[in-house]
């Protein structure tokens, strides 16, 4: 599925909006308190007192500017935080961070974000409105947007609109998404015309649930359940023309291999259970992805300037631009259930060919050490060796060569989850629809093409070189002379070329996402 998001990557996404009728706002002026906002109806369960945010102004001795969209941002919200919820940093947390790590503000404020990395890395963690650290966090992390939106030129008056408030209808939310003005908001214009007839479905009463099958149809069969599946497929529009008979023929296959590609699947002509369970997600709930990914674009960076990376998670795939400019596509495998793969930014500033493994304490713990105690020569076999011992455990690594679980090359752009793009000798992976396999780093299905990208500046690494490096069996670290930004996303519905694509919520963050924005 190689799909550019054009819609998250060429358009000005700072200045996206929940409430997207809400008027702008100069800096003097303060919002009233929204006593609309209750514990009952409020996208975050945790409230501040007001006293701690004018507590707040005076220790950072914050000046009238600042310290008025602190106190409007939250009489705004009715005092609701804005990045945690009672289990902890809420999504819009984890985008904030990505967006300022990207335009490289992240310098500053270094204690605060170790704080804001600890807190988003817990596995289970309960959070108190009370707690000192976290109200600190909190506020410290509005500031920063309050300055970053002063800093890149967006609108002060959609600040308060850029983190939900309350649950919505979802019916309120898409109509109140359509009213947004196409020049404050040119991200989300794409959008409107899939929302817009998704909400329609919803309106007419959706599309009845289709049976399962048995085993899969092809062109030329006939099976009592093809009627069903061509009246569902005229509706959303993937078959052009109205036919009634039972026979699987090739204006239904057309729309079977369009249904496919939109979804994320290869375009093999089979209609199957994989597709009819696709074709079974109500409308309403369609919608409501539609509505939960435009909340997500709006913390994407202004127009990029220069190379770029950008991974979106759950299409399996990143895409490689300069400036405006598509410089190519490339599919690739991520973390697995229980390993997923971060949302995060970074800069990719160095290569390492023919790397070793150095073999995570969490996987020698719950993979290797039962794999040796099954076989005594599993080390051997796999190339591994161990060179010393931390905190009761042996410390293992891979070494370089074809049964290197990285590859022949990995890329780096420096973290805290310790994650990178690498090559993988596992490429018969690439050839599945479901590409999340990995321990949590992203495999790369043509790492040369990579290479040679992100080395072009350095004229001394020629193809041959290269390939060189790649097959030397000798581990080499590379500066990259012009480090690349990496964004990692979670799009799970776009548009591209006037069409809709769906992916499927591979980590289930949709369906957290939803729970707190849709009543």
């Amino acid at each position: 599925m190689k799909r550019l998001l054009l819609i998250a990557l060429f358009a000005y996404m700072l200045n996206g909006c929940n409430s997207p009728s809400a008027p702008a706002t100069s800096d003097e002026h303060i919002s009233p308190r929204n006593a609309g906002i209750t514990p009952e109806n409020a996208y975050n369960d945790l409230f501040l007192d007001s006293s701690a945010i004018a507590a707040f102004i005076t220790a950072e001795k914050l000046n009238d500017t600042i310290a008025n969209r602190l106190r409007s941002f939250y009489n705004a919200r009715n005092f609701e935080f804005a990045w945690f919820d009672s289990k902890g940093p809420v999504e819009q947390a984890a985008a904030f961070r990505s967006l300022y790590n990207y335009s490289k503000d992240s310098i500053s404020n270094r204690a605060l974000d170790r704080r804001l990395n600890a807190l988003i890395d817990e596995d289970s963690l309960v959070v108190s409105a009370t707690d000192k650290e976290i109200i600190k966090t909190e506020l410290q992390l509005t500031w920063r947007l309050i300055n970053y939106f002063r800093e890149t030129g967006g609108s002060i008056g959609q600040l308060e609109h850029m983190v939900p408030g309350q649950r919505y209808a979802v019916m309120e939310l898409a109509d109140s998404m359509l009213k947004t003005n196409d020049k404050m908001f040119p991200a989300v214009a794409p959008m409107k015309e899939p929302l817009k007839a998704y909400r329609e479905y919803v309106k007419n009463g959706g599309w009845q649930p289709l049976p399962a099958i048995k085993k899969g149809l092809k062109r030329g069969q006939s099976s009592p359940e093809i009627i069903a599946v061509k009246k569902r497929l005229l509706i959303t529009g993937e078959l052009k023309n109205n036919d009634s008979t039972d026979v699987f023929n090739d204006e239904l296959e057309t729309a079977v291999n369009t249904f496919r590609n939109s979804n994320g699947y290869t375009q093999n002509g089979v209609l199957n259970d994989t597709v009819i369970n696709a074709l079974n997600i109500p409308a309403e709930e369609r919608l409501r992805e539609l509505l939960v990914n435009m909340e997500r674009m709006k913390w994407m960076p202004v127009k990029p300037q220069g190379k770029l990376i950008l991974v979106n998670i759950p299409a399996f795939i990143l895409h490689v631009t300069d400036g405006d400019k598509r410089l190519f596509d490339m599919d690739i495998v991520v973390g697995k259930e229980g390993h997923s793969t971060t949302m995060f930014s970074g800069m990719l500033n160095q290569v390492v060919f023919s790397p070793y493994w150095n073999i995570p304490r969490s996987i020698v713990r719950k993979e290797i050490l039962p794999a040796i105690q099954r076989n005594r020569g599993y080390l051997a076999s796999k190339g591994m060796e161990v060179t010393g011992q931390a905190n009761g455990l042996p410390v293992i690594r891979q070494r370089p060569g074809q049964r290197n679980a990285l590859g022949r090359v990995k890329f780096l752009f420096p973290n805290s989850y310790n994650i990178y793009f690498h090559d993988t000798p596992e490429k018969s992976l690439f050839e599945r629809d479901n590409r999340a396999y990995s321990h949590g780093c992203i495999r790369l299905k043509d790492p040369v093409k990579m290479a040679q990208f992100v080395l072009e500046g350095s004229p001394q690494w020629t193809n041959e070189k290269i390939d060189s490096a790649m097959n030397s069996g000798k581990e080499k670290f590379v500066a990259v002379k012009d480090p690349v930004p990496v964004i990692i996303t979670y799009f799970t519905a776009w548009m591209e070329g006037g069409k809709l694509y769906f992916a499927s919520d591979v980590y289930g963050h949709d369906a957290v996402f939803k729970q707190k924005l849709f009543k």
